[in-house]
């Protein structure tokens, strides 16, 4: 079985429980996780489930029985960081000020998404089997084109201002490369403070996070 391969169409196969698994079986599954978790962070999704498996220290048949998929395995490293996100999503939109609630939430999603590579990739992607996580994604999707339309209505944000305008603002914040993740997550407040002002009908006036010297640009001088 090779890390594109899935179950039978119209199956849906989840990871066993934690609290299902012996002692050592659960240390692997915890391993594994722990693993996948910071491969993801540094190099997106796109890694082989077998260089997750050598990197954990189990075996390939051991990783699959764990994670039948690699939806399974995506899944399940990324639950706390889409419960995060839902969390931020809820308070913003319980923020009296709509304005003031979506720009906070994009701050917080957008450094979130700037330290982990991973979770971009996942949020994006189409897992036909990760029911849940689909679901949660799309809770948030709905409650954050509220909070826009509120916004709107509030007089805070430009009216052609739609959610694929945020979607498209997360791609791009997760595409900043830097000599290190401060510097990445540092890049990434001065890019998200300047996105913000270029959709804000009332635009800060006050100075941008600091500059951050990037490789192509230090390359250049």
């Amino acid at each position: 079985m090779t890390e594109h391969e899935s179950e039978p169409a119209g199956t849906t196969v989840a990871a066993p429980a934690a609290h299902e698994l012996r002692s050592d079986a659960r240390d692997n599954r915890d391993r594994i996780l722990q693993v996948a978790r910071s491969i993801f962070a540094e190099e997106g999704i796109d890694v082989p489930m077998r260089e997750v498996a050598r990197r954990a220290g189990v075996g390939p048949a051991t990783l699959y029985r764990r994670f039948p998929t690699k939806e399974a395995l995506v899944t399940e490293a990324f639950r706390e960081q889409m419960a995060t996100c839902n969390a931020l999503v809820d308070a913003a939109v319980a923020d009296p000020d709509p304005w003031r609630g979506l720009r906070t939430v994009i701050e917080q999603v957008s450094a979130m998404h700037a330290e982990d590579r991973g979770f971009t990739a996942a949020f994006v992607s189409a897992f036909p089997q990760a029911v849940d996580f689909a679901q949660e994604r799309s809770r948030a999707l709905v409650a954050l084109s509220g909070l826009i339309q509120r916004a709107k209505d509030a007089g805070g944000l430009r009216r052609d201002f739609v959610l694929d305008d945020l979607v498209m603002l997360i791609m791009a914040n997760s595409g900043i490369r830097a000599t290190s993740r401060e510097a990445v997550v540092a890049a990434s407040r001065r890019f998200v403070a300047l996105q913000l002002r270029s959709i804000s009908t009332r635009p800060d006036d006050g100075p941008l996070p600091p500059a951050v010297r990037l490789p192509l640009l230090a390359a250049l001088r």
